[in-house]
């Protein structure tokens, strides 16, 4: 289905269940569908309400605005995600599953809004050099592959949402951006899942958000994994984020 959501027409998969809602975050070149049915895997699992969406310029949803600012996930996260949630009416606070750029969208929301907890895929507090070395390259296998072609299937325009997220990341201005400093402000639960092989990123970043966070952080390092865990190890990810949410619902019960 569709929504509009801050004057943009927005893609929504969704699957009814109890609140509170779980809201999946897409990585940097994903959508609604990429999450390939893990989404549903979880909603499944868990009982709970699922929605994910597909950001502005990915999937179906409107054309985003480019070149895009260096602010733009704390625009996501500030007013597209808000308001996004006031669509879909939940009755508690959501359950945030961040992927990537959708992890760090996922984390400045929680820092000014409430949520029930945090699920973080390969998340991302600032930049490294590891992650702009491996987007260099994924520009070179879009300009030379039929990454376009594949992207295709998913994108209403593929170089749109490939530029969009690679301008950005490679713009030097970029290379300061760090939200470390709104991670205190956040003290829900936090599940925290990177492979040792990500490709986008070091352990450094898992290691910051735990430094800095003020609630609960439990965190999973998967061997040979790389940037996408919830596919290339899909039960074990799909069993860490049941029991999770299991328990940290259970917390509330109890407090």
């Amino acid at each position: 289905m569709d929504l509009l959501v801050a004057g943009q027409r927005v893609e929504v998969c969704a699957v009814s269940g109890e609140e509170p809602a779980l809201v999946f975050l897409h990585e940097g070149l994903g959508s609604a569908g990429l999450w390939r049915g893990f989404d549903e895997l979880v909603a499944a699992a868990t009982g709970h309400r699922v929605l994910a969406y597909s950001r502005a310029g990915h999937g179906w949803s409107d054309p985003a605005d480019l070149p895009r600012s260096p602010d733009f996930m704390h625009h996501e996260a500030l007013v597209v995600l808000p308001a996004l949630l006031g669509e879909m009416e939940p009755s508690r606070p959501p359950i945030l599953v961040g992927h990537s750029d959708g992890a760090s969208i996922a984390l400045i929301h929680a820092a000014s809004h409430p949520v029930s907890a945090l699920v973080l895929l390969a998340p991302h507090v600032f930049v490294e050099h590891e992650s702009i070395a491996e987007i260099e390259a994924a520009r070179v296998r879009f300009e030379t592959t039929d990454l376009p072609e594949r992207m295709a299937r998913h994108h209403r325009d593929p170089a749109a949402t490939f530029y969009g997220w690679n301008d950005i990341w490679l713009d030097p201005e970029f290379r300061r951006w760090n939200i470390e400093d709104c991670l205190s402000a956040i003290d829900a639960p936090m599940l925290l899942i990177q492979g040792r092989e990500d490709e986008y990123g070091t352990l450094a970043q898992i290691d910051a958000i735990e430094a800095g966070a003020s609630g609960q952080v439990r965190r999973l390092i998967l061997e040979d994994c790389g940037h996408s865990p919830h596919l290339a190890q899909q039960n074990r990810v799909l069993e860490a984020v049941t029991r999770f949410v299991a328990e940290s619902q259970e917390r509330q019960r109890e407090a």
